[in-house]
């Protein structure tokens, strides 16, 4: 059985991995958004044709 240490240690890295996938998708989205709809609209084009499969 994991001491109370190591337990609280593997809930400090689980915390740390997820706050830097949050970190990374709000970046994501950011730099997303403000692309120019030219290349927008190839993003679009290929979800669209991801979803006909």
């Amino acid at each position: 059985m994991p001491s109370l240490s190591e337990t609280s240690e593997l809930g400090q890295a689980m915390l740390e991995y997820a706050l830097i996938i949050l970190l990374i998708a709000i970046v994501l989205i950011v730099g997303l958004s403000m692309i120019p709809p030219p290349v927008g609209n190839v993003f679009s084009a290929i979800a669209n044709t991801l979803s006909g499969l």
